[in-house]
């Protein structure tokens, strides 16, 4: 596996963890710390995804690598365009690579397999198996001497697998899809219903409240709630099961942020 230097020479960040978008309409994600800066997912236009990131005051250019979740079309609409901009290195789960229709440069992808780490300038990089209707999707733990990041949304089920990697983290990326009863009674079909719920689908609150409780431990400092729909749920309803989770446990008190389809949201 190829490493990849950080940023600038000198240069040094303290850990931060920005969703720079979350929901159906596109999902990316950024984490800095010591010399590197990786993004996860390219959601949305090449654009818009330079946008969010001066938004931050993060040059586009600085980026180190992208990785790439799984291949649904808000994982992956920028991922060609800001590629082939920056020439910027994209790591491709094995049997996602080359199936993709548009990777930017083929030059600049690099494999990795589930289960299997890898590192990226100062950050040791493991993707771990999730259940999704995807062709190989996968969740990361970003690890550098600031503590360990974990991500883990798009999943139908939190497996035992799922839960051994997201152990210790200093900050989650967990999903909170779908309240279930909105879900349940909302305008959408029942099959894609199924789907949702389904063990492929998405995490619901409750779902993702109750692996949260699986995770806590006295080093978590924060917890992102993602992926939220806009039909099937409401922020409030996601922050109630989370925040009775919290409420009901002495180990931890981390801060608790929602990530927005249309804004980027912070923690560092």
């Amino acid at each position: 596996m190829r490493y990849v230097s950080g940023g600038d020479i000198g240069e040094n960040f303290d850990m931060r963890v920005c969703l720079l978008a979350s929901g159906s309409k596109g999902n990316s994600l950024l984490v800095e710390s010591g010399q590197t800066r990786l993004l996860v997912d390219a959601g949305l236009s090449a654009r818009e995804l330079r946008n969010r990131l001066a938004a931050i005051d993060v040059a586009a250019e600085s980026l180190d690598a992208l990785l790439v979740t799984h291949e649904h079309g808000d994982h992956v609409r920028g991922l060609g365009p800001l590629v082939r901009q920056l020439k910027l290195p994209v790591y491709l789960q094995t049997d996602l690579a080359g199936k993709l229709k548009d990777v930017g440069r083929a030059e600049c992808v690099s494999e990795f397999e589930a289960g299997k780490g890898f590192v990226i300038g100062d950050l040791s990089v493991q993707a771990f198996s999730i259940t999704h209707d995807a062709l190989a999707p996968v969740g990361f733990t970003l690890e550098g001497e600031d503590g360990k990041v974990g991500i883990a949304t798009d999943l139908g089920v939190a497996t035992r697998l799922v839960k051994d990697y997201l152990k210790d983290c200093l900050s989650l990326v967990l999903e909170t899809n779908h309240d279930e009863k909105l879900l349940r009674d909302g305008p959408y079909p029942w099959p894609v219903k199924d789907r949702i719920r389904g063990n492929r689908g998405h995490l619901s609150n409750e779902a993702g409240g109750k692996l949260l409780e699986d995770l806590l431990w006295e080093g978590l400092e924060s917890v992102f709630l993602g992926h939220l729909s806009d039909t099937n749920n409401r922020p409030e309803l996601a922050l109630e099961v989370v925040n009775r989770v919290l409420d009901n446990q002495n180990v931890c008190s981390p801060q608790v942020l929602v990530g927005q389809q249309n804004a980027p949201v912070t923690w560092s």
